[in-house]
């Protein structure tokens, strides 16, 4: 680490309440399971503790030049095997509550941190309709806002009234709605300088009978068609319009591929796999591989849903997602 990374972990050490660590693993924070360390790794106590932190930061950095990683439950992010050349903040949580609306039984607020599949299922219990999509979706709500995650012909665009963001640069924090956010197919419009607090979503009042039966047919599909807990990041490449990405990887014969201990799923061609012993590496790698081959044999330029964070060698993939 730098001296001057350990100046800025010595600040945000002395106002924290909440963690604040050095070459902290972050490889334990993503489904891959891979990568490494971040130089400073910070988890805030409370939204207090995350506005003194950011305060802190913007008065190290009033320029922005330190790269800070928001991190949530890494659904769809491969960390460089180097790591991360600076700051990861993590809204676990602390950042994780659900806040019913009484002036709305159909409206509430969550936290950042909060699991999609604890989304789903409390909505559920409450007869509440719109989020059974999320069941099987190992991301959060952050995740979810930033990426406009969706399944099964839905997504979060579909139920969101507006998010909480806070802009590093400047700690300001507002609310906004889907269009301000720019939602589109795993799209929004946030930066790498914005971090996503909270969500309200409006549901639809339904019977529990109903939202519990759409629920265990998207999980008996998801379990049917798609690899269980191994080592993955969910869809690894956004459908093209009119196509499927699974369908375009295994036209070009590419189920099995493999590069080194990474490899796509002989399940579903739209899932690469990482192997005991693999690397990041292998994982940025394959898709290369995998993306060239099919635009080659097929025409099609395939564009990933995963984000890439730290170095990679011939990083010519587009860093999408986070």
């Amino acid at each position: 680490m730098s001296n001057d990374m350990n100046d800025v972990y010595d600040a945000l050490a002395g106002v924290a309440r909440g963690s604040v660590e050095r070459s902290y693993p972050l490889a334990r924070f993503t489904t891959y399971r891979l990568g490494g360390p971040a130089e400073i790794y910070v988890a805030p106590a409370d939204l207090d503790d995350l506005h003194a932190l950011t305060a802190e930061l913007r008065g190290l950095d009033p320029t922005g030049k330190i790269p800070v990683l928001v991190v949530g439950r890494g659904s769809n992010m491969v960390i460089s095997d180097a790591g991360w050349p600076g700051i990861a903040l993590r809204l676990g949580q602390p950042f994780a509550a659900l806040d019913p609306k009484a002036e709305d039984p159909t409206s509430f607020d969550v936290g950042a941190g909060k699991p999609l599949p604890l989304v789903a299922n409390w909505s559920a219990r409450r007869a509440l309709a719109g989020m059974e999509w999320a069941v099987g979706v190992p991301g959060s709500i952050g995740g979810a806002v930033r990426m406009n995650a969706g399944a099964h012909g839905s997504d979060l665009a579909a139920s969101l009234v507006h998010a909480t963001v806070l802009g590093l640069n400047t700690g300001d924090v507002s609310a906004r709605t889907g269009e301000q956010l720019g939602l589109s197919y795993r799209h929004s419009n946030l930066t790498d300088r914005e971090i996503v607090i909270s969500a309200r979503l409006r549901l639809s009042s339904e019977p529990r009978e109903a939202i519990r039966a759409r629920m265990d047919s998207f999980r008996k599909h998801r379990a049917a068609t798609q690899p269980g807990a191994l080592q993955n990041a969910g869809s690894t490449f956004k459908n093209p319009e009119g196509d499927s990405a699974g369908r375009l990887v295994e036209a070009a014969g590419l189920k099995g591929w493999r590069v080194g201990g990474a490899s796509v799923s002989a399940i579903h061609a739209n899932f690469f796999m990482a192997d005991d012993g693999a690397t990041a590496q292998d994982v940025f790698d394959l898709i290369h591989d995998v993306r060239r081959k099919v635009n080659d044999a097929l025409g099609v330029e395939l564009t990933p849903e995963v984000r890439f964070v730290g170095p990679f060698a011939g990083r010519e993939i587009e860093v999408l997602g986070t």
